[in-house]
C-alpha cells in the first residue's frame, strides 16, 4: 500500500515550504530550492517492500542539495536508484556528473554530498526510486562509487528488465499482499545488483543466487515480449540467453511452474483478456489464438477449456452478455 502526501491539500502559497519540510523530515535532510515556489506542485508516495522501500515522486522542477553537515544531521545510509519517467534532471556526486531523461536510470549515495537539479524547461518531473540499504547490496562500495551520478540507459540489457519491473511495481504494487511485496523486494534487490554489476562488468562477482534471480527475470521478460511467436519454446529461450536447455529447466525447477507451463499460462491469460474485451468482439477467435502464439484453433480451444471450464466462444459470449447487462444497469440507475 502506498503512503501518499500531496501538496494539493496545502494552500498554494505554502506548498513549496511544506514539501521541503516533508522531504527533510521523512526522507533525509536536504536543501530544496525552486525558481518558482509559488507555482510548485508535488506529490510523494512510499511503499514498503520488506527490507527496502520504493518511492515515486511527481513534482515541479526544483534543486536538491545534500551537504556534509546535512548528512551528519540525518542519513538513511542508502543507495537510491531512480528510474526517470518524465522530465529531465542533472546530478553531481563524487566527482561525477550526468544528465538523465525519460527511461534512464541513475544511482546516488545518501552518505555522500550531492547536487541534483531538475531542468526547469522540461516540465513536471516524475521518477520511481528504489531505496536500497547499503548492507543489502552485494557489490563493494569502491566499485559502486564508479556508478554514482552516471547515466544508465534503461532500454538495454538488465537495465531494461529492471526498468520494466520498476514500472510494473509502481503501477500494480499496491494490489499485492504484504508477503508478495517482500518477495518483490527481494527481486528488486537482485535486479538492481545485476544491473549495476553489468555496468561495472562485474556480473561474475555477484552471488550465484543473485545471478540466477536476475537471469530468471530476464527470461520472464523475454517470454512476455515473444508470446505471439509460435516458435517460442525452451530451446529458443535457452539459445537466446546462451544457456543449455537443461540449465533453463533447472532454473525453473524450484518455481511453481515449468518454463513451458509459464508460456502456456501467459498465452491463455492474454487470450482470455482479448476475448473478454468488447472492443475486440469482431475479431475472430482463431485470430486471437494466432496473435498469442497458439498453433491452431483445436489446440487453443482444448487448452482454454482445460484452464477455464468454457470454450473460447462460450467465454466470449458470457463476457459480452455481462458487459451489456452492466451497461443496462448503469443506464437505468437514478442520477
Amino acid at each position: 500500500m502506498w503512503s501518499v502526501v500531496s501538496s494539493g491539500e496545502v494552500p498554494a502559497g505554502e506548498r513549496f515550504d511544506w514539501y521541503a519540510d516533508i522531504i527533510s523530515r521523512e526522507v533525509m535532510p536536504a536543501a530544496l530550492s525552486s525558481e518558482r515556489p509559488a507555482e510548485f506542485q508535488g506529490e510523494a508516495a512510499v511503499m514498503d517492500l520488506g527490507e527496502l522501500r520504493v518511492a515515486r515522486f511527481d513534482l515541479s522542477p526544483l534543486r536538491s542539495r545534500r551537504t556534509a553537515a546535512m548528512i551528519r544531521r540525518g542519513d538513511p545510509e542508502q543507495y537510491q536508484l531512480a528510474l526517470l519517467r518524465k522530465g529531465a534532471t542533472s546530478m553531481s556526486q563524487h566527482r561525477n556528473e550526468c544528465t538523465v531523461g525519460p527511461g534512464d536510470l541513475m544511482l546516488w549515495d545518501t552518505s555522500r554530498p550531492s547536487d541534483n537539479a531538475m531542468l526547469d524547461g522540461c516540465g513536471q518531473v516524475r521518477a520511481t526510486v528504489l531505496m536500497l540499504p547499503r548492507g543489502l547490496m552485494p557489490l563493494r562500495t569502491q566499485r559502486l562509487d564508479r556508478l554514482l551520478a552516471r547515466r544508465m540507459p534503461g532500454d538495454r540489457g538488465v537495465a531494461a528488465v529492471l526498468a520494466s519491473f520498476m514500472t510494473a511495481l509502481e503501477e500494480h504494487g499496491a494490489e499485492a499482499e504484504p508477503e508478495s511485496l517482500r518477495r518483490l523486494g527481494a527481486v528488486a534487490v537482485d535486479l538492481a545488483a545485476a544491473c549495476l554489476a553489468q555496468h561495472l562488468d562485474s556480473e561474475d562477482r555477484l552471488p550465484s543466487e543473485v545471478r540466477s534471480q536476475a537471469l530468471l527475470q530476464r527470461i520472464h521478460a523475454f517470454i512476455e515480449h515473444n508470446l505471439g511467436d509460435p516458435e517460442l519454446n525452451p530451446a529458443a529461450i535457452a539459445a537466446h540467453h546462451h544457456i543449455s536447455v537443461r540449465s533453463l529447466h533447472q532454473l525453473f525447477h524450484d518455481r511453481q511452474e515449468s518454463v513451458q507451463a509459464r508460456i502456456r499460462r501467459r498465452r491463455l491469460e492474454q487470450s482470455r483478456a482479448d476475448l473478454g474485451c468488447p472492443a475486440l468482439v469482431a475479431r475472430p477467435v482463431q485470430a486471437i489464438a494466432a496473435r498469442w502464439g497458439f498453433s491452431g484453433p483445436v489446440v487453443f480451444s482444448r487448452s482454454f477449456r482445460e484452464a477455464y471450464g468454457l470454450s473460447p466462444t462460450e467465454f466470449r459470449a458470457l463476457s459480452i452478455k455481462e458487459f451489456c447487462a452492466d451497461r443496462a444497469v448503469c443506464r437505468s440507475a437514478p442520477a
